[in-house]
């Protein structure tokens, strides 16, 4: 997977709880968020991760490792994971 995909979420959603540390949950977290943003329609043998250009990436990305971050503990702030995004 290209870290253009991954890092810009990754951090937002760190930044935005102020995590502590990077862990395990997170990293997957993230991973199955890229996939979500795939539809089953869209899926294939030569699509099977989302382009670079899929805006809904990066938000759900930076919203499922707070979510993760704060599970974890790991979080030092509290965060709807529910808001808009700058992205």
């Amino acid at each position: 997977i290209n870290n253009v995909l991954c890092f810009p979420g990754f951090f937002r959603g760190m930044l935005d709880v102020r995590a502590r540390q990077v862990n395990d949950e997170m990293k997957i977290a993230a991973a199955h968020a890229i996939a979500s943003c795939v539809g089953k329609g869209e899926l294939g043998p030569e699509y099977i991760i989302p382009s670079v250009f899929n805006k809904k990436v990066a938000p759900a990305v930076a919203r499922e490792v707070m979510r993760a971050a704060q599970r974890t503990g790991v979080a030092r702030r509290r965060r709807r994971t529910d808001t808009q995004f700058w992205f």
